[in-house]
């Protein structure tokens, strides 16, 4: 990429970044232009986004498996309670879990038996011990031979001693809390969502030298 920005000043860049300074906050800091930093974080992201891709070891031993739903509760204009979860017009997301280990999400059309189980056959071993809840989805997952799958009733306990998910859960909650100061992401909810996998459970000043690697050749 052509840049009229020096080596130290896209370092710069790459450091608010990794920090998760909002573009905003980061123009004002380095006295550079919003949308330049806006197209450099852009760039960041469709590079996190290939390497998080990229990644195609598959998931053993303890699994989470989960779904979520992203959006507005209420669409402006409409009357109504707000909605949450299954009942609402939100964007579904598949998420899995190794436990002491890494997540993965996707985006999905719906939370059907098919779409989900496709899913974790491709990214969970076939000797993972997967946990779960309630939703049918996940019904028949001993029958494709996953022989250990423990699910927990969220109606009646959220934990049955090493029964949970937990870590899926909390891993929901940091990438809403994220994506919240965005304001709603309304446009590459892909690349923040890959994103928020790449930063999940990482030290932010750690993040610096593992983006200067993805973006190498980035500079003038």
């Amino acid at each position: 990429m052509e840049s009229k920005i020096s080596n130290y000043k896209i370092k710069q860049i790459q450091k608010c970044f990794c920090i998760d300074l909002t573009a905003t906050q980061t123009s004002e800091m380095l006295g550079l232009n919003r949308k330049t930093i806006n197209r450099y974080y852009n760039l960041f992201r469709e590079a996190i986004y290939r390497h998080q891709l990229a990644e195609k070891r598959k998931f053993v031993g303890e699994v989470e498996v989960d779904e979520s739903y992203f959006g507005r509760s209420r669409i402006r204009g409409i009357p109504g309670p707000k909605l949450k979860g299954r009942s609402t017009n939100k964007q579904p997301v598949f998420g899995i879990y190794e436990r002491k280990g890494k997540v993965y999400t996707e985006i999905v059309p719906d939370c059907k038996k098919a779409t989900l189980q496709a899913i974790i056959r491709g990214k969970a071993d076939i000797s993972s011990v997967i946990h779960s809840d309630g939703w049918p989805g996940y019904n028949g997952l001993v029958d494709v031979g996953y022989e250990k799958h423990f699910r927990i009733n969220h109606n009646k306990e959220f934990a049955n001693d090493k029964c949970h998910i937990n870590g899926i859960e909390a891993y929901w909650s940091f990438a809403k809390r994220r994506l919240a100061k965005f304001n709603g992401v309304k446009v590459n909810f892909d690349l923040h969502l890959k994103e928020c996998e790449w930063r999940y459970g990482n030290d932010r000043k750690s993040l610096i030298p593992i983006l200067a690697s993805l973006t190498k050749g980035y500079r003038e």
